[in-house]
């Protein structure tokens, strides 16, 4: 064996044992004839000291060595000497004395400094890929995510769960991005598609009977990116047969709950069990989908201070069956015009026409629009939202949809600029009862707010023809700082039903049969109720290592353009290959 034990694992009990080494030099000091070297693998960093008094051959290949090299220690744990120790270091107590060292392989000097976490261009991190997962951090991130997904195997195997492998190639479905494509070779002009999820394939499997399934599932999905999405991605996919939606519910939540403190003992819960919100009241109270409960903050209808207000763009917003809404800024009454601009330009971004503030100070009120409100309306404004002295009242008057959208960015704004959301909290909350469908306004059709295999309210199913807008789903979302963490819904199990929503989303009765005719035939063959969610894996690991986006914590992830830095991918195809694939390029 190259080492007899790890480097992060020596320790003062191992002191007068030989032992031998093998890893990276992190660091390379000649201390006047002493050489002194922290070696480095997967479990920590210990000190070497090569003597040239004790071993002319060791002190020889170390003098040699420079950071990355690659070697091999042979020598005996000491104890440092007194004053001497790093209490940084787990290994801080003691040092290896050398007494045969081997370079197994030299290295080129690094592009960056892997012995520090000081900045560098994410593109040149991804092009080395392999020299940044050796750097502590993102070290710690992969052992933390094999944790996560060893907890969720272990704790679903306890409950009955058994983990089923879904096909990679398979059928091209409408799930809400557009499909990676495969060709294939033997069936000209058709294609595979790789899963968006295994959505369909975990149907198909509880009407096999298999009642709990669930897999660490490969998903891809063609869409832009950002920092919370890659082009393929993992996520924990699981289905359960003969339940109803708090069973999902609270298998998921006794998963987390038990998880975060196994996994990541540094985060702490923010209130068990997890608070239950509608769609509607997280889009009213939050103006997203996916709140962040860690502070206040909420969004206030204030239409009733204004109802008599002679402002016109009050008046109009009302008249107009808008709303006038509004979020408390604490401590913000002192902002600039400046500060107030650059916040009515950021309001205008996410399509309010505008902003209107109120600051509150010791000599009464003012902002941008205080010479438009009376005293009254102030005061009444005052005690509706709470306000106080120093306090900054951000109002939107516009149509409910863009003053929910543009305060609740706003919020967060705020969260981010006056620190509101502790670092060492995660506040779940699931998001319950989304609309069943939305409407696309460019392409005048109705489309599944989750996905067209989402079961609707059964008090709703007659609606689905006379008013699909008021058809709310069994749709469920797991939401936690403010991502969207989890996913699922109870599923249609009915032909009849699955037939109908295919068809109010505009499907002919070719496109049915010819997409989903092999689902819709399984469900005449005793379709069992089911409903299942898929956490998403590098989100939740994002959140639990305090990582600004999912490429962190993603072994080799695509950049932001979905490039592949390091393998130079996607590239072209050889002009043979797209020959054997009936393939022809458009410009050739």
């Amino acid at each position: 064996m190259y080492k007899t034990i790890r480097c992060g694992e020596v320790r003062t009990e191992d002191v007068g044992k030989e032992v031998t080494l093998a890893g990276w030099v992190d660091r390379w000091r000649d201390h006047g004839g002493v050489i002194f070297l922290d070696v480095r693998d997967r479990w920590g960093v210990v000190q070497v000291t090569a003597n040239p008094a004790l071993s002319a051959q060791a002190h020889k290949a170390a003098s040699e060595a420079r950071n990355e090299f690659v070697i091999q220690i042979r020598g005996f744990v000491r104890r440092r000497p007194a004053g001497m120790e790093n209490p940084n270091l787990e290994t801080g107590a003691v040092e290896v004395e050398a007494r045969e060292a081997v370079i197994l392989n030299p290295s080129l000097t690094p592009p960056f400094n892997i012995n520090e976490d000081a900045p560098v261009d994410e593109n040149v991190r991804l092009k080395y890929r392999y020299l940044d997962l050796r750097r502590q951090r993102l070290q710690r991130n992969l052992v933390l995510r094999h944790k996560v997904t060893k907890f969720m195997r272990d704790y679903l195997d306890a409950r009955g769960f058994i983990e089923v492998e879904t096909p990679i190639l398979f059928k091209t479905t409408p799930e809400g991005a557009r499909d990676y494509l495969v060709p294939s070779r033997v069936h000209p002009g058709c294609f595979y598609a790789l899963p968006q999820s295994p959505q369909q394939l975990k149907q198909l499997l509880m009407v096999a009977g298999v009642e709990r399934y669930f897999q660490i599932a490969r998903c891809f999905r063609d869409e832009d990116q950002r920092g919370d999405r890659q082009p393929e991605f993992t996520q924990l996919d699981l289905e359960m047969s003969f339940i109803h939606r708090d069973d999902v519910l609270d298998t998921v939540e006794g998963l987390f709950t038990e998880l975060i403190p196994a996994v990541a003992p540094w985060k702490k819960i923010f209130k068990l069990p997890f608070p239950r919100l509608s769609w509607t009241e997280a889009m009213e109270r939050y103006g997203v989908d996916k709140p962040d409960l860690r502070f206040g903050m909420e969004l206030l209808d204030a239409g009733a201070a204004f109802a008599k207000s002679e402002f016109i763009v009050f008046q109009d917003a009302l008249k107009g069956g808008g709303v006038i809404k509004c979020i408390v800024a604490p401590g913000c009454a002192a902002y600039s015009r400046k500060d107030v601009d650059d916040l009515t330009a950021f309001a205008r971004e996410q399509g309010a026409k505008g902003l209107a503030t109120v600051a509150y100070t010791g000599e009464g009120f003012k902002g941008s629009v205080s010479k438009f409100v009376s005293a009254d309306e102030a005061e009444e404004l005052r005690q509706l939202t709470g306000a106080a002295i120093g306090d900054l009242v951000l109002l939107v008057a516009d149509e409910k949809t863009v003053a929910n959208q543009t305060l609740g960015a706003l919020r967060l704004l705020f969260r981010d600029r006056l620190n509101l959301a502790a670092k060492d909290v995660i506040a779940f909350a699931w998001v319950l009862d989304f609309p069943m469908f939305h409407w696309n306004v460019e392409e005048k059709r109705w489309e599944a707010e989750h996905h067209p295999f989402t079961m609707p309210k059964e008090a709703d199913l007659p609606k689905i023809d006379s008013d699909p807008g008021a058809v709310l789903s069994d749709a469920y979302d797991l939401v936690g700082n403010g991502f969207e963490l989890a996913s699922g819904s109870i599923r249609i199990h009915r032909r009849d039903i699955q037939h109908k929503v295919f068809e109010r989303l505009g499907l002919s009765e070719a496109d049915i049969q010819g997409r989903f005719g092999h689902l819709l035939a399984a469900f005449e063959y005793g379709a069992p109720p089911h409903g299942g969610i898929a956490p998403g894996i590098d989100r939740l690991v994002m959140v639990l290592a305090d990582e600004p986006n999912i490429r962190e914590v993603i072994a080799f992830p695509k950049n932001q353009q979905a490039i592949d830095v390091m393998a130079d991918a996607p590239s072209p195809a050889e002009p043979r290959q797209l020959k054997e694939l009936h393939i022809r390029l458009a410009d050739d």
